[in-house]
């Protein structure tokens, strides 16, 4: 046993403890104690991943990935650990990538030693049985099918198929049915022993690298990895070695012009460079994608945002490897941008020449490493499964010192690294990408796995050269300093130390809730304005123009705005279903400069003709896209069209975006303004008499000003969100084509509404969830295959709550799914039934942890006590009252509830049934919406069904009004 004497550096306010270890077997771990969490996690990487596939196997390594889950010579029953972590308040999950696959996951603090045992067999004696590998190929390839409309994974693939085939790159990772079962079987290969055989020769304990995360001091810790991981076989497998160039000459100096699925203009400009992560104390690419991602006066994006060509912009590295990387510059274009790519191209390679020319300025580094530091120290506490995870990454890649650091703090200033880097970045070595609709009919070739049509223009230098003369001469610059850096991260005095918000202030115009902070002492700060407006939703129009009115006011507070974004504040201005709100949060010295901003800017709002043109384009887009949205996603759009009193549907709104102009918003805005409530909360590091400040300024600029906009609103206009109420006993069916018909998946929403907000009925249905989660997972999905995407939920639609099957399939229409959901539901029966008193309690005890679980950071508090607001029910103590109610529920009780509200035919059962069908099941809609389902209620039209139901009450009436 080696322990590690090196000290592994951390944040200063962390009080856990940290430990490097490594077994007999070399398996090298990192140990994390922290008496204060309420769970536990591990996280085990593994040095394999898709590049290591053999030929002809593509998706090997993600197909074993699938296949550990199963079971195991310790645990041989199907499923067991899967069910195990989630009957104890956890939860499971695992990815290959390149170069690695990551097994992690969660449970209830008290459960780890047990959750590690099962966890450990992954890596000892997993069983691949035979009959399991069959059904896993399927599910493999559900989720290829998934993925085949996804423009993100198209672009991808397409970029490693324009790339050295003798380089792993080039490979297709994910796998399929044809990879992984019917080209192997032309070839005489068993998948399963050709699975079995990659995990023995690969899955060595030297290649691992595991992250244990609990509550139990360091040493404790240790013995429990030890005896649990000692049995993981080593065979000193040597690292899988990736060196080489994965683009050759051939695949430099090209503009490949592709095509997407959705309507969008993206322009994606890369380098291959040497890998950051040689250099990461000096931090080139982090310095390098800070200039061109910047989006403050005299950037890239600036100038090309003012020529009304681009969105968006980010640029930074995309690889996280020691073998290879590239550097991306990655940009939204608008239409007009897009019959620009020469010139924006231009003026990229422009950008870059300034900042060679200009030289590495230290000062701008300096800035740098004073932004990474206080948020380094300062870094809010994230769920250990999330920690877990990253460290496990970081793993693989740093020195034990540096496991939590990363390559997230910069120390020595190296300007002739940095230098080296950004020359690397030249017109001799780039590839560019763009997709955009005006290819369709001027291509050529076809990308073999995801079918992306595509055709590539080889460039010179010269070609490139002139199209940096072409590109406007517009007044690029270096960023100026950033006065949004915190440099007051003292804490506030706190008076009076409360659990929850109190009301602190109200007036005719707001009402302010407010809570110190008490539990994280941290200098950072939670600022939520509500502005409720019974303007912004009336209408289709109404809802169009409100949310050209916030992404207007976001577009136009960018420039200044930037700079708190990069110095650890955030914010936005986001449409709501009763208005608009402005979130501010982070580090709370700055806060106030940015919200006065804001506010100043919604006071003295006018509409810009240039860019009200830009985001129409951007949202007529977004609504026009809504087709090629997955069916599991339209589904759980139709399913919320028929149960929200006030939603609009998106043809409703695209066809009336048509007819907007930018007299049209102004006009709107004045009468969106003149009538509003505000709801706010704030919390963190600031002050009562600092909040009341803030309220009373906002009051001031938007009330009580000389040319105050706004009036306060009348009790009878506070606008609410009710939700339809179904009818007990009675199923409701709605089926409808997918709206994209090359999509071939179909999918299923079967909603049960059970009750509105009742303590009582809500831990019942929570505890009910929590029971049938797993093995509702483990029947529709691994058992019977029906889709990759094969899910239960628990559903909120403002205070009314229900259970919700999700699922998406190629294989079956979704008649069928609907009936095998119904199925299971009968099976399920006899399960609840059987259950032991031990099992029960033992449920029962594994949701109380989870209630008990405590806030991991200021936003996340603030989260929960937000929704008690905006949902009207304020109720705070909620996690206590409920666990008060899980502490007398008995199983008699559950079983009741069930056998009332969810079985198949309970008698006040409240069922409705979304079905969109895909373009393989055309045949069998076509028989659904003729002979449906025999007892049940057909939905023809959406909005005449809403306007025939009952609504339940709503929590939140006017101020003062609250239904509790």
């Amino acid at each position: 046993m080696e322990k590690s004497e090196v000290e592994i550096v951390k944040p200063r306010n962390d009080k856990r403890e940290y430990r490097r270890i490594v077994l007999p077997n070399s398996l090298v771990v990192c140990l994390i104690s922290d008496p204060d969490t309420d769970k536990a996690a591990a996280s085990m990487n593994v040095d394999v991943g898709s590049f290591c596939d053999p030929e002809g196997l593509e998706g090997l390594a993600h197909f074993l990935e699938h296949m550990l889950f199963y079971a195991s010579e310790k645990y041989p029953v199907e499923d067991s650990y899967s069910k195990f972590i989630a009957e104890h308040g956890g939860s499971t999950n695992a990815f290959t990538s390149s170069e690695n696959t990551n097994f992690y996951f969660d449970v209830n603090a008290d459960s780890l030693e047990e959750a590690l045992d099962r966890f450990a067999q992954f890596f000892i004696k997993p069983l691949m049985s035979a009959d399991a590998t069959i059904r896993e190929v399927k599910a493999v390839d559900s989720e290829f099918q998934k993925n085949l409309l996804s423009d993100f994974r198209r672009m991808n693939q397409l970029q490693k198929h324009i790339s050295s085939r003798d380089h792993p790159y080039h490979k297709f990772s994910t796998g399929s049915r044809e990879t992984l079962e019917a080209r192997p079987k032309v070839k005489g290969l068993d998948t399963r022993l050709e699975m079995i055989k990659f995990y023995e020769n690969n899955y060595s304990a030297n290649l691992m690298q595991l992250v244990v995360y609990a509550k139990e001091k360091l040493d404790d810790i240790q013995s429990l990895v030890e005896s649990k991981f000692e049995a993981v076989r080593n065979i000193s497998r040597n690292p899988f070695d990736f060196s080489g160039e994965p683009c050759l000459s051939e695949h430099l100096q090209v503009l490949v012009k592709a095509v997407p699925i959705k309507d969008c203009n993206k322009l994606k400009i890369s380098w291959p460079i040497t890998p950051g992560i040689r250099h990461y104390k000096e931090g080139p690419c982090g310095y390098i994608s800070h200039l061109i991602g910047h989006e403050g006066e005299g950037s890239l994006f600036s100038v090309l945002k003012k020529l009304g060509w681009a969105i968006s912009l980010a640029a930074g590295e995309g690889e996280q490897s020691y073998a290879f990387s590239f550097f991306y510059t990655i940009i939204e274009l608008t239409d007009a941008g897009q019959e620009h790519i020469d010139e924006t191209v231009g003026l990229l390679f422009k950008y870059i020449k300034l900042l060679q020319d200009f030289g590495v300025q230290k000062w701008i580094f300096d800035e740098l490493v004073a932004i990474r530091e206080t948020g380094f120290h300062y870094k809010d506490k994230i769920p250990p499964i999330s920690y877990a995870l990253r460290v496990a990454l970081n793993m693989q890649l740093y020195p034990p010192e540096d496991w939590l650091v990363g390559s997230s703090l910069p120390s020595n200033f190296a300007p002739d690294i940095i230098q080296k880097f950004l020359n690397e970045l030249t017109p001799s070595n780039v590839r560019i990408f763009c997709q955009s609709k005006k290819f369709e009919g001027l291509t050529n070739l076809t990308e073999p796995w995801y079918g992306t049509q595509f055709a590539v223009e080889k460039l010179d230098v010269l070609t490139l050269e002139k199209w940096v003369e072409l590109a406007p001469s517009e007044n690029l610059s270096l960023p100026k300093r950033n006065m949004f850096i915190p440099t007051d991260l003292s804490l506030k005095n706190v008076q009076e130390k409360v659990r929850y918000p109190q009301i602190l202030r109200i007036s005719p115009f707001s009402r302010l809730w407010y809570k110190s902070d008490t539990n994280f002492f941290t200098p950072k700060a939670v600022i939520r304005i509500d502005f409720n407006c019974p303007e912004s939703n009336h209408s289709p129009e109404a809802l169009v123009l409100t949310k050209m009115f916030t992404r207007l006011l976001m577009d136009y507070l960018n420039e200044y705005a930037y700079d708190a974004c990069v110095g650890g504040l955030s914010y936005g201005i986001n449409h709501t279903n009763t208005g608009f709100e402005v979130i501010c949060l982070g580090f709370s010295h700055k806060m106030r400069l940015l919200l006065d901003m804001i506010i100043s800017n919604i006071n003295s709002f006018e509409v810009r003709p240039d860019r009200f043109s830009v985001i129409k384009e951007s949202l007529k887009k977004k609504y026009e896209n809504y087709k090629f949205h997955p069916p599991h996603s339209q589904a759980m759009y139709y399913c919320s069209q028929l149960l929200e009193e006030h939603s609009w549907p998106w043809n409703e709104k695209l066809e009336v975006l048509q007819h907007q102009d930018p007299n049209h918003l102004s006009l709107f805005t004045i009468r969106l303004l003149r009538k509003a409530y505000l709801e706010c909360y704030i919390s963190g590091n600031i002050e009562p008499n600092e909040a009341e400040s803030i309220v009373e300024h906002i009051e001031e600029v938007l009330f009580k000003a000389s040319n105050c906009p706004s009036k306060p609103l009348f009790p009878s206009q506070h606008l609410t969100k009710r939700i339809v109420k179904l009818q007990d006993g009675l199923k409701y069916f709605y089926a409808v084509k997918g709206l994209n018909p090359t999509d071939e998946n179909s999918a299923v929403v079967n909603y049960i509404q059970v009750h509105q907000d009742d303590i009582k009925m809500n831990v019942k249905l929570q505890l009910l969830a929590l029971v049938v989660k797993q093995p509702a997972f483990h029947q529709l999905r691994s058992v019977e295959q029906l889709g990759y995407i094969s899910l239960l939920r628990q559903r909120n639609d403002h205070g009314v709550h229900g259970l919700q099957f999700i699922i998406q399939s190629t294989v079956k229409d979704p008649l069928h799914i609907d009936a095998r959901v119904n199925a299971f539901l009968g099976m399920f029966e006899n399960t609840l039934y059987e259950m032991s008193e031990e099992d029960f309690k033992s449920n029962v005890n594994a949701l109380i942890d989870l209630k008990l679980e405590k806030h991991k950071n200021l936003r996340e508090e603030a989260a929960f006590f937000w929704k008690e607001i905006s949902d009207g029910t304020l109720l705070f103590d909620r996690k206590e009252s409920e666990v008060a109610a899980l502490r007398e529920l008995k199983k008699e009780e559950l079983v009741e509830f069930f056998n009332s509200h969810v079985k198949f035919d309970a008698p006040q059962r409240r069922n409705l049934s979304v079905q969109v069908y895909g373009g393989l099941h055309i045949t069998e809609y076509k028989q659904a919406t003729e002979n449906w389902p025999p007892g049940s209620c057909q939905i023809a039209d959406i909005f005449n069904f809403r306007s025939s139901r009952p609504l339940y009450g709503s929590f939140k009436g006017g101020v003062g009004h609250m239904k509790l």
